[in-house]
């Protein structure tokens, strides 16, 4: 029986890190992870309990508090503190890499790719999913108040989205083949997913969701009652937005990259 992707992630997610979470985990069961696997931006290790069946051999990640979450989870075999700029891993000692929703935040970004290539073994994969530049483009505030011809303010928007979000990166494919390329990297897949109308219930889950900042301030959880009862609701109403299938006007992107032998 497979998965209850969008369920798993509401039980413990905001609805609107729980859609894209659930979305992007669909991406991981039909991809080939030759080991050890790495996974760069490893965080609390809740993406990773519900994407992969068993423990992922390495999680890196910079904050220190966040990792011991994941080590409670029991999904990585071993766990780095790392921010990415020098992986504590010998050269071509990795069989595979995967990335989620991460990249986008590294300010350092470049010098990052050039350690991921660097422990990758020749011709291993590393799958990352980012937004892309839809994803600026398609907010629907600044789309409302463009229509009343209040531009600065549409801008002014967009500028304080991107940093509450924290993106940094909005690349298209030729910017993130650009960015590989040093690294020895090379895109062999790539769609886009998450469409417009998906990006806005997500936009819009920021300030729908901001009541579930009490009790993780107070419990360390997002979600009090994970329960059917409790989410049933919430379930509704984002059910219509769960679509895994590409889409052309896709606000984030999905990269299947291979490291060249």
């Amino acid at each position: 029986m497979s998965k209850d992707l969008l369920g798993l992630h509401l039980r413990e997610l905001p609805y609107f890190r729980a859609l894209l979470r659930a979305v992007e985990a669909s991406f991981y069961p039909d991809q080939d992870f030759p080991g050890p696997v790495l996974d760069v931006g490893c965080g609390d290790g809740h993406f990773t309990q519900v994407a992969f069946d068993q423990p992922v051999d390495i999680g890196i990640d910079p904050d220190l508090e966040i990792m011991r979450e994941a080590q409670s989870r029991a999904v990585y075999r071993l766990l780095l503190q790392s921010d990415g700029a020098r992986l504590p891993l010998p050269d071509a000692s990795v069989g595979s890499a995967f990335s989620n929703s991460v990249l986008e935040h590294i300010p350092h970004l470049d010098q990052v790719l050039l350690e991921v290539g660097r422990v990758l073994k020749p011709g291993a994969p590393f799958l990352f999913t980012v937004p892309n530049p839809g994803y600026r483009a398609e907010l629907s505030v600044p789309r409302f108040l463009g229509k009343l011809h209040l531009d600065q303010a549409a801008k002014a928007y967009e500028s304080w989205f991107m940093r509450m979000s924290r993106t940094i990166h909005l690349d298209d494919e030729q910017g993130w083949a650009r960015r590989l390329l040093p690294a020895g990297l090379r895109i062999e897949r790539t769609f886009d997913y998450f469409s417009p109308a998906s990006l806005h219930a997500l936009e819009w889950g920021h300030y729908f969701g901001a009541p579930c900042l009490l009790p993780h301030w107070l419990f360390g959880r997002w979600i009090v009652a994970p329960y059917r009862w409790n989410l049933e609701l919430t379930r509704r109403f984002v059910q219509p937005y769960f679509d895994v299938s590409p889409c052309e006007d896709g606000t984030y992107s999905y990269y299947l990259a291979r490291r060249m032998v």
